[in-house]
């Protein structure tokens, strides 16, 4: 085996030339400087406000998000460059910094984070009825062993939080995550955070394209499908919540009454759909629920059953589209669970850095932004024929565009005034770079 002799250079290298993507992204894109100039003020003297969130969401961009992971960075001319921060702040400034306008930050950058999905255009897709998904869900962020404020039992039975986070479009734009404490209900707090949210998409897709708005059993209240019904060019999905009480009369009800297949000897699928009326605040609504009933005698090995066994589904709608077709949509809301896995891994997010709420809510808004701002990468340059050869996709993985994106070497070079970022020529992934680069560059 080749020894190889160990040397440092003088010159300049960068593991990260992807963070100038990053950089440029957040800066043509958003007014970040200026809304933090009117809500924060701006300093006398110091690290900015801008330069301090700036320099964050960098860390996660990287995949980095404890405070000390800064300083190693705090003499780096590359990361002031890309992201175009002036003076890099220690970690106990942004700490402190931090908790101090974790409020009015978190504004900012919520704020941000969709003007930079309007203002890049980022393509949006729809399923093939049109819709535009929107699916929100709460997930659980395990943050045991810690005294952090909020920080109680989720559903998962462990100590953490319990945020819950909208995605739009197939490719999963986030629009917002509000964090929470781990006991927290879903329904809590939910219809003035579904109001938000789709003030966003609107703001995002336009007024005229129609969205669909998919949630689980956890938001099965009348208030959200009136909430809902009330919108206008919104369709929903929404899990029904059963009771067993119901279970026997509606299986019974389906098989006589609904349309039965089925799929293998053993096994029986009924499919039908129900109306009910329902009060709520002195009015009366009629909602459809369709309903699957699956009986299975055999089990897929071929094993007789003693008694039958009954599955009993069933998803609330406004959609006029066949049963089948209702469950296929609602089935593509499962995806929002690689989401939440992006950000607790790819992000590195599972374990929040701060002991106070108010912090920890505002780095998962800055969390956010870097998570749109990758996919945005994602789109322009790892789907296309310049992309490093892969396998076909219509979506990367937050950890791809970083593992291929983000995480180049570079030498940074100065001369004549100008800066200079030179890649390997073995560098495989410098023509989606370079692309991705020029778009925003020249966008």
């Amino acid at each position: 085996m080749q020894r190889f002799i160990l040397e440092q250079s003088g010159d300049f290298y960068s593991s990260h030339s992807g963070l100038a993507l990053v950089g440029l992204c957040m800066n043509k894109y958003t007014s970040l400087a200026k809304m933090l100039g009117r809500e924060v003020g701006v300093l006398s003297s110091g690290t900015s406000h801008p330069d301090l969130l700036r320099s964050y969401i960098g860390l996660l961009s990287i995949g980095k998000s404890d405070y000390d992971a800064i300083r190693n960075h705090q003499q780096d001319t590359y990361f002031k460059k890309s992201l175009g921060v002036k003076r890099v702040p220690s970690a106990e400034i942004m700490r402190q910094r931090m908790d101090k306008h974790a409020e009015p930050f978190r504004r900012v950058v919520e704020h941000c984070s969709v003007e930079m999905l309007c203002k890049s255009r980022a393509l949006v897709s729809a399923e093939s009825t049109g819709h535009v998904p929107l699916d929100i869900d709460v997930f659980p962020m395990d943050n045991s062993d810690t005294k952090k404020e909020g920080v109680s039992r989720t559903y998962h039975k462990t100590d953490g939080y319990a945020p819950i986070a909208a995605y739009l479009g197939l490719e999963g734009w986030c629009l917002e995550i509000e964090l929470r404490p781990g006991s927290q209900h879903s329904q809590k707090g939910f219809i003035p955070f579904l109001e938000r949210v789709l003030s966003k998409a609107r703001q995002v897709t336009g007024k005229n394209k129609k969205l669909l708005v998919r949630l689980d059993s956890a938001h099965d209240a009348v208030e959200t499908r009136v909430t809902l019904r009330e919108q206008q060019r919104v369709s929903y999905i929404l899990k029904w919540n059963p009771r067993k009480k119901e279970n026997s009369a509606l299986a019974a009800k389906a098989f006589a009454e609904g349309r039965v297949t089925e799929p293998r000897k053993g096994k029986r699928v009924a499919l039908f759909t129900i109306g009910r009326e329902q009060e709520h605040e002195g009015k009366t609504y009629r909602f459809s629920k369709v309903i699957r009933v699956i009986e299975r005698t055999i089990d897929k090995k071929g094993q007789m059953l003693l008694l039958p066994e009954l599955t009993v589904e069933g998803w609330w709608t406004n959609l006029d589209l066949p049963e089948e077709r209702v469950i296929r949509l609602y089935e593509a809301h499962g995806l929002s669970e690689q989401f939440h896995s992006e950000f607790k891994t790819d992000l590195d997010l599972e374990r929040l850095p701060s002991g106070k709420f108010a912090t920890n809510a505002l780095v998962m808004a800055m969390a956010v932004m870097a998570y749109n701002i990758l996919r945005f990468i994602s789109q322009l340059g790892l789907l296309g024929e310049a992309a490093p050869i892969r396998h076909p996709a219509k979506r990367r993985r937050i950890k791809t565009v970083i593992q291929e994106l983000i995480y180049l070497a570079g030498r940074l070079i100065s001369s004549g005034r100008r800066w200079k970022l030179r890649f390997s020529r073995h560098c495989p992934g410098f023509r989606a770079f370079a692309l991705v680069y020029n778009h925003l560059a020249l966008a």
